[in-house]
C-alpha cells in the first residue's frame, strides 16, 4: 500500500502519502517530460486589513481514505505577540494502523502582520521510517536551513538554499490563505518553501458550495491548489473548502491520488 505523510503538500495535504513519494521521484528521474520553466516567484501578500487570527483554536479531522477512515488529524492554534503558531498531529486508526501505522507530528508559524513562515518542525514516523526535520529562514541573509535527522540509520544531513524576502511553508500557509480575500474566479499566488526551493503555489477559487461535516453544515469556497512544479504539481489534484465568512476557517480538505481519495471531515471547533 503506497501510504505516508498527506501532510506535506500543504502538508497537510499529503499525510498519508510518503511512500508513494519515492516511487513518484523515480518516475520523474527515468523517463519524465522535461520541467516546466518555473515562472517569476511572486511577492508573498501580507495579511488583509482588519483581518484576526484566531487566538485559540483547535480543529480536528477525520481523514477517510476511499470508503473506511484512515486516521485523524489535529490542527491547533495559538497566538503569541505577532506570531501564529500552528501544531499539528497525524495519526492513522484502525485496519490502516495495522497495515502501516503512521504518527507524526508538525509545528509551524507565521507573523501575523507580514505572513512570512517563521519555521517548519517535523517529527515523522512512518512505518519503519523515523525522521526529526527542522527548517529555519534567516531573511535578513536571503537563506533557509534545514537540519534533519534519521533516528532509524543515526544519520544526519544539514541543507542550505535561497530563499526571498519573504516564504511561507507547507502547513503555515494552509492558515495564512484564511488571511487572504477569496473570491471565486480569482487565485491566491504565493511562494513556498518546498524540499530546499521556492515555489509558486497558486490557490484557485472555484465555487462556493454547501458542505455537510459531523462538525456542522457551512456555506464555502472551494479552493484549487496549483504550482508548475514541486510537490503539489505531482499529487494528483488538491482542494480545501474555506467557510465564505470572514474567518475561512478550512472545514474539508480533499486529494485525488493515484491511489485513491483522501479526505478530511472537521469534526469539530474548540476555541478555548
Amino acid at each position: 500500500m503506497k501510504f505516508g505523510t498527506f501532510l506535506r503538500v500543504m502538508t497537510l495535504l499529503l499525510m498519508f502519502a510518503s511512500l508513494y513519494d519515492a516511487k513518484s521521484a523515480r518516475a520523474q528521474i527515468f523517463g519524465a517530460k522535461p520541467a516546466t520553466p518555473q515562472r517569476p516567484i511572486p511577492t508573498l501578500q501580507a495579511p488583509q486589513g482588519g483581518f484576526t487570527f484566531p487566538q485559540h483554536e483547535t480543529l480536528t479531522f477525520t481523514v477517510d481514505w476511499r470508503v473506511f477512515t484512515a486516521g485523524t488529524a489535529v490542527f491547533h492554534l495559538d497566538a503569541s505577540g505577532d506570531e501564529e503558531k500552528v501544531s499539528t498531529t497525524a495519526d492513522t486508526v484502525g485496519a490502516v494502523n495495522l497495515l502501516f501505522p503512521v504518527v507524526d507530528r508538525f509545528q509551524s508559524g507565521l507573523n501575523t502582520k507580514t505572513g512570512c513562515s517563521t519555521g517548519f518542525t517535523k517529527q515523522i514516523q512512518e512505518g519503519r521510517r523515523k525522521i526529526a526535520s527542522e527548517l529555519s529562514f534567516d531573511y535578513a541573509h536571503g537563506k533557509q536551513t534545514q537540519n534533519e535527522r534519521n533516528l532509524v540509520k543515526g544519520t544526519a544531513t544539514h541543507k542550505e538554499a535561497n530563499i526571498p524576502a519573504c516564504v511561507t511553508d507547507s502547513l503555515s500557509s494552509i492558515f495564512y490563505t484564511q488571511s487572504q480575500p477569496l473570491v471565486v474566479g480569482q487565485t491566491v499566488e504565493f511562494p513556498l518553501a518546498d524540499s530546499m526551493r521556492t515555489v509558486t503555489v497558486g490557490l484557485k477559487v472555484e465555487s462556493k458550495e454547501e458542505i455537510k461535516t459531523p462538525a456542522g453544515t457551512f456555506q464555502t469556497v472551494k479552493v484549487q491548489a496549483t504550482a508548475d512544479e514541486g510537490v503539489v504539481k505531482n499529487r494528483g489534484h488538491i482542494w480545501i473548502w474555506y467557510t465564505d465568512d470572514p474567518r475561512h476557517i478550512p472545514v474539508q480538505m480533499q486529494a485525488r491520488l493515484l491511489f485513491g481519495t483522501i479526505t478530511f471531515h472537521l469534526q469539530s471547533i474548540d476555541l478555548k
